[in-house]
């Protein structure tokens, strides 16, 4: 599913986690800045093991999504996070973060920061699109891979006639939400204004008081906004690339986890049929997905929406230590 920051809603949902971690603060600052080319990405990595776990985040966000779970993961393995060209720590790139584009620029980070492989990578939505790309791109270096929510090739147009011609309204929304808010940084951002309300809200509320001011910096400039105005254009590109490439995992170890919750259901009404027609078709994706691996398996994970490793960041760690024991 395709996603990126919609502020009202990110505050709605902000509301219903629990409060930030002290871990928190470890984010708010980068680690390791290395170059690619006359550029710089941000990588964050913490602990030891012979296994790498990589996390790579949802559209519009940085590796800062994960600071609930790369942690605990830590205490296990090594475990790293990177920011996407223009996000985080990560410099702006003259190019959009299309799938191939992100694995160019991760591949040549782990290389040039000596982060060695095997990896188990890790991905939400659109990062669950990039990290298949990596393991088809680089299959020698990849031993396993954990989907969340991942973004798939077709999924778009089998969500969008399953939904009777709604996702792509909401996709259209989203850009234009997108555009608006690259004006409204363009313009600049004030305090108790209705574009800041609308586009940002307030980090702190779900990223904690020393990670939350960074994030709302971040939001606040126009490099950000074009980054994830161009991340969404490039989603065509991202799909294609995918597609291309598509063909069997074949013994790789692949766990999906699929959304408890529709994003798109209204809680106080009962699911319509429409809703329901679109969450089984995103179950069936997934499941489609996971037959791709002669060790695949997909799961539910009751309650949780979209990006459950901020909603149910245990689930997610408890996913990757399984995924750990599956191939170490």
């Amino acid at each position: 599913m395709r996603t990126t920051h919609l502020g009202g809603m990110l505050l709605a949902f902000a509301a219903c986690l629990p409060p930030a971690a002290a871990t928190d603060a470890a984010f708010a600052q980068p680690q390791l800045r290395v170059d690619i080319g006359g550029r710089k990405l941000n990588l964050h990595c913490d602990g030891t093991g012979p296994t790498t776990v990589l996390f790579d985040s949802q559209a519009g966000d940085a590796g800062w999504a994960w600071f609930k779970v790369q942690p605990e993961v830590a205490k296990h393995t090594r475990a790293c996070t990177f920011d996407r060209a223009g996000y985080g720590f990560s410099d702006p790139a003259g190019r959009p973060n299309t799938s191939q584009n992100v694995v160019e620029d991760l591949h040549k980070g782990l290389a040039a920061a000596g982060i060695k492989p095997p990896y188990l990578l890790v991905g939400n939505s659109f990062g669950g699109a990039n990290v298949q790309v990596y393991a088809y791109r680089y299959p020698d270096e990849v031993k396993g891979l954990l989907l969340i929510e991942p973004q798939t090739e077709d999924e778009t147009a089998r969500a969008d006639r399953a939904s009777g011609g709604f996702i792509k309204q909401v996709y259209a929304m989203v850009a234009q939400h997108n555009q608006q808010c690259l004006k409204e940084a363009a313009k600049g951002f004030k305090a108790g204004g209705k574009g800041m309300a609308e586009c940002i809200g307030d980090p702190a509320d779900f990223y904690g008081p020393a990670l939350g001011p960074r994030v709302l910096a971040a939001m606040k400039k126009s490099s950000y906004w074009r980054t994830v105005v161009n991340e969404y254009r490039g989603f065509d590109a991202s799909d294609a690339q995918l597609r291309a490439l598509r063909k069997p995992f074949g013994d790789l170890p692949l766990l999906v986890l699929t959304r408890g919750v529709s994003p798109y259901a209204n809680p106080d009404q009962p699911q319509s049929a429409a809703n329901k027609a679109m969450e089984d078709e995103n179950e069936k994706i997934h499941q489609e997905l996971a037959a791709l691996s002669t060790q695949g398996a997909q799961r539910v994970v009751p309650g949780a929406p979209h990006n459950i490793q901020s909603a149910q960041p245990d689930a997610v760690t408890a996913a990757v230590l399984e995924m750990l024991k599956r191939i170490d």
